[in-house]
């Protein structure tokens, strides 16, 4: 069964950094789409607002718009480890971070991002 695993997140002040991990594990796809989703706390979770996307390769990508130019994802040659760089925070990114697999329609359980001074 396919299994995903964040962590990275945290506490940081606004403009600052921060970078969150996806680890997958078990049986999946060989190659899957990857996307990041986050959920604010006032939001149901069928509100979870879409972050980023990449597709098998690494070469394609796809931001929301709120988070283009700030955030980068990227993956790791084996395909298990996806990475979410988000750069110049906001109060605005504050929220739980999921990983998704569309192709297993497979969550992670979230970790908790927080942008304050």
């Amino acid at each position: 069964q396919v299994q995903l695993m964040e962590s990275g997140g945290g506490l940081v002040q606004p403009g600052g950094s921060l970078t969150l991990s996806c680890t997958i594990s078990g049986f999946t796809r060989q190659s899957h789409v990857v996307a990041w989703y986050r959920q604010a706390s006032d939001k149901k979770r069928e509100e979870r607002e879409w972050v980023a996307t990449i597709r098998p390769s690494a070469v394609f990508t796809n931001y929301a718009d709120s988070v283009k130019g700030r955030f980068i994802i990227s993956r790791d040659a084996d395909q298990n480890t996806v990475y979410l760089q988000m750069n110049s925070l906001k109060p605005e990114d504050t929220a739980v971070y999921y990983c998704y697999l569309p192709g297993d329609d497979r969550w992670g359980q979230g970790t908790q991002v927080t942008v304050s001074s």
